[in-house]
């Protein structure tokens, strides 16, 4: 029997068996267990399986962690007993029924934006690469300047890094129709809609293009790099498309559902929805880019304390909008830069509890979740080690703030977003990267250092098993 087959067996038998098991699903670190009975699960017997990094119910969901990669093949392991597999979506909408309002409200926002997000740091990072290269020193070692690049060289930069963000509204009007229950490609089309080339184009009229007036006071325009008029809209058209469909002959659904759909959003989003989010987009900006003007570094301080705790909460998703926003005005991400300290920092915490412990089992385990944390991802270092023994965490959130307040001193902003400390590094290709490293080395140093001083001992071990 293969090592994973092993786990995947020991895992459905302390959580009460495949029986008690309605569903299975798992994203990028963690599989997702709905469980009929909870009080079947053996919570110390699944923390001491191999590869395990630890396990909590968030969401209505039973969440194991076992890290990138490793996950992917656990899940194929655990579908072969037989156990019902799922989509993320449709298990997220088994599991609707548990939790707070607030708390579904944002598994639902992050059920949206989440899909979007690999092709967001893809972009990222192609405006690092390009960073790098037109920088004058680094074209200089092969005897070029900027006048020596072709038009066409840039004209071809320009598609990689603006693409996304030009029919960002297409992305976000799909993936809103598929969690809400409509039909994708509608929701395709009606974003494409919103970014039409017969409109005037949304970057033109913020630098003194005019827009179209209908009535005298309904100003028109394209809505290039906006979300929230797209996330609206798509809420709405996918109910409604799903109040057509229950009303319209079966004979005629094919023909008069997607006409109907688009007709009425198409006016309620160019008319109604648009505009007035549009201007409430402009607040949440302008909102965002006041915090981060605090001076001092204080911005950084607070964020980089606080991300943390909301990424256990789940809730950090929400920033997701305030990024892409950020991105698409802007052309730059502030957020990134103190975000990554916190992450750095608590790689920084799990580090030092791993250096320090005498255990080989808590080595074992955060000597991954170090590296886990280094590589972006923090949910192995937060819950199989700095959280469980509280301290580390703690240091961990010190060490986010002090990289976050430097970051903020040194303005550091990155070109894209979601790829955060080793991986973030190609966002600051364009003359930063000193300063990014330093601000990674401060978050990381200061965890370290107090987790090492008075975050954790081995006398914890026998406190928290």
């Amino acid at each position: 029997m293969s090592v994973n087959k092993q786990i995947a067996q020991e895992l459905l038998e302390a959580v009460g068996g495949k029986d008690n098991i309605s569903s299975v699903a798992h994203c990028a670190t963690r599989l997702r267990l709905i469980i009929i009975d909870e009080k079947k699960i053996n919570q110390e017997r699944v923390e001491k399986i191999e590869k395990v990094k630890g396990a909590f119910f968030h969401a209505g969901q039973f969440q194991v962690i076992f890290g990138t990669g490793t996950v992917n093949q656990i899940y194929e392991e655990v579908e072969k007993f037989d156990i019902n597999s799922t989509s993320k979506q449709e298990q997220a909408k088994e599991a609707a029924k548990k939790g707070s309002k607030f708390q579904r409200a944002i598994r639902t926002f992050g059920d949206v934006f989440v899909p979007i997000i690999p092709v967001l740091v893809a972009t990222g990072l192609f405006m690092g690469v390009r960073g790098l290269v037109m920088q004058e020193e680094i074209l200089a070692i092969f005897g070029l300047s900027p006048v020596d690049i072709s038009e066409n060289f840039l004209l071809f930069t320009e598609i990689l890094t603006d693409t996304a963000f030009i029919f960002l509204p297409a992305l976000v009007a799909w993936s809103t129709f598929r969690v809400f229950g409509g039909t994708p490609i509608i929701g395709i089309v009606l974003g494409l809609m919103l970014v039409s080339p017969s409109l005037p184009n949304a970057w033109g009229v913020a630098t003194g293009e005019d827009p179209l007036m209908f009535f005298g006071f309904i100003p028109v325009v394209g809505y290039q790099g906006s979300v929230l008029p797209a996330f609206i809209a798509g809420i709405i058209g996918a109910k409604l498309e799903r109040m057509i469909r229950k009303r319209v002959p079966e004979a005629l659904d094919l023909i008069l559902t997607p006409f109907l759909t688009l007709l009425i959003m198409i006016v309620a989003s160019l008319f109604m929805i648009g505009p007035i989010f549009h201007l409430i987009e402009g607040y949440i900006l302008d909102g965002t880019l006041y915090i981060l003007s605090f001076p001092f570094g204080l911005a950084g301080l607070f964020i980089g304390f606080f991300n943390q705790i909301i990424v256990i909460t789940g809730v950090h998703h929400i920033f997701n909008l305030l990024e892409i926003k950020l991105l698409e005005s802007t052309g730059s991400n502030p957020f990134n830069a103190i975000v990554t300290s916190s992450v750095a920092a608590q790689g920084g915490a799990a580090l030092a509890v791993g250096l320090k412990t005498k255990s080989k089992k808590l080595k074992a385990l955060a000597y991954p979740s170090t590296l886990s944390a280094f590589l972006g991802i923090t949910e192995p270092a937060i819950f199989g080690i700095n959280l469980r023994y509280v301290k580390p965490f703690i240091m961990g959130l010190i060490g986010g703030g002090a990289g976050g307040f430097v970051a903020a001193l040194l303005d550091l902003k990155g070109t894209g977003m979601a790829v955060t400390v080793i991986p973030g590094t190609l966002l600051y290709l364009n003359g930063q990267v000193i300063s990014y490293l330093f601000v990674n080395l401060v978050a990381i140093g200061v965890a370290f250092v107090l987790t090492w001083l008075f975050g954790f001992s081995d006398k914890q071990l026998k406190e928290n098993g």
